[in-house]
């Protein structure tokens, strides 16, 4: 995965992400497409992961067949609305090593401060897919990156829901080898640092907060 951005043109993402951006959406609802998009980007983000080949018995006959090589993938979730996420590529990678990153933002000086951070071990060796759905200012997503790669990870991909371009700019600036996988590149930021048209705050969408 070369390019440092990738917007998942799919015609049941774009379907499920305008359901999503309605004001009038249920929560359920909202947490149910969230889900399903999750394992479509998934899909995506996970497309050049390397295989290997294991000898196989088939009701037929033996096999040399395709497996995925290497440690077991890690999955970060920047916490809370990163969980939103991290359910559907669960789903698709079910053995996947799971980890959380809890970021706030600091009101005086709106740079994001570190409350919790639990990741797998060995994440040198692993491919590790860092999951947040909004990549706004790109702040928490950036601090959460510098993080895992303290923690040792090389090889890394980020994926969310929407990108504003004022994130993606400022992942490519502190991370240019960190690809993005996202469903919308969306027009901007307003002066409260929401994507806009967006959807609104997708933590607060996804469990019914305000």
């Amino acid at each position: 995965m070369s390019e440092h951005l990738t917007v998942v043109k799919h015609p049941l993402v774009q379907h499920k992400l305008t359901l999503m951006r309605e004001k009038d959406t249920s929560t359920a609802s909202f947490r149910r497409l969230l889900r399903e998009i999750s394992l479509l980007l998934a899909y995506e983000i996970t497309s050049e992961l390397e295989l290997t080949t294991k000898k196989i018995e088939t009701p037929l006959c033996e096999m040399d067949a395709p497996i995925l090589e290497g440690k077991k993938l890690a999955l970060v979730s920047i916490l809370r609305a990163g969980n939103g996420l991290l359910d559907g590529v669960l789903e698709l990678v079910p053995a996947a090593r799971v980890g959380f990153v809890g970021l706030y933002r600091d009101p005086e000086t709106l740079q994001p401060v570190e409350y919790y951070c639990k990741l797998p071990g060995e994440l040198e060796d692993r491919l590790t897919i860092v999951v947040d759905p909004m990549l706004a200012t790109g702040n928490s997503s950036v601090a959460a990156i510098d993080l895992i790669k303290a923690k040792g990870a090389k090889h890394i991909r980020f994926m969310c829901l929407l990108a504003a371009p004022e994130g993606v700019a400022r992942m490519k600036e502190a991370h240019p080898d960190v690809p993005i996988v996202t469903a919308a590149l969306d027009e901007c930021l307003n002066d409260h640092a929401y994507i806009v048209p967006g959807l609104g705050d997708a933590g607060d969408r996804m469990f019914g907060t305000k």
